[in-house]
């Protein structure tokens, strides 16, 4: 099986990447001990918690019926989250990882994976998404070009947070 490309974006200085992905991502369940620079699905690391809690080389995905709030706090003490995107028309990701961002304090790794392409990359970004698993068979630094689709948005978001009319008047 051929890997995705990963692209990365980093938060705070902007700097963007196409990237070796040195995750995998467990599709099913498994009772064996997990490897380390796994993601696992969020039911298995809620049935392991006790034993996961900590490890700072396991990630968590989620399906788009899953809910932030079954991981909760602990989403923080996080490297990374993957959320999976099956379909174009399937966007409860994109609430996820807002849930994520803002309510439950998630700051490491935000990534989507799926049908992820060029023209979702900027939507992504806003809802806090900084890596992007691109199917191996497009062009990752064509997609890239999607972070830069639109250069002002009205409304606030995890980025930017405020909306436009408070960027421009300098009102808090």
């Amino acid at each position: 099986m051929v890997k995705p490309h990963l692209i990365k974006l980093d938060r705070h200085s902007g700097a963007r990447s196409v990237s070796a992905n040195h995750w995998t991502l467990v599709l099913e369940p498994c009772d064996d001990p997990i490897p380390g620079h796994c993601i696992i699905p969020l039911a298995s690391w809620l049935e392991r918690r006790d034993e996961l809690i900590g490890r700072d080389d396991i990630g968590v995905w989620f399906k788009p019926d899953d809910e932030p709030e079954a991981l909760g706090t602990a989403a923080a003490d996080l490297p990374l989250i993957a959320v999976e995107f099956p379909s174009f028309t399937d966007g409860r990701g994109f609430s996820i990882g807002r849930l994520l961002r803002e309510r439950y304090g998630f700051s490491g790794e935000l990534r989507a994976f799926g049908d992820v392409f060029k023209d979702t990359l900027c939507y992504l970004r806003r809802c806090g998404f900084d890596a992007f698993e691109i199917r191996a068979d497009r062009d990752p630094h064509e997609a890239l070009a999607g972070l830069d689709d639109f250069t002002e948005f009205y409304q606030g978001a995890v980025e930017p947070v405020q909306p436009l009319f408070r960027r421009r008047t300098g009102v808090v």
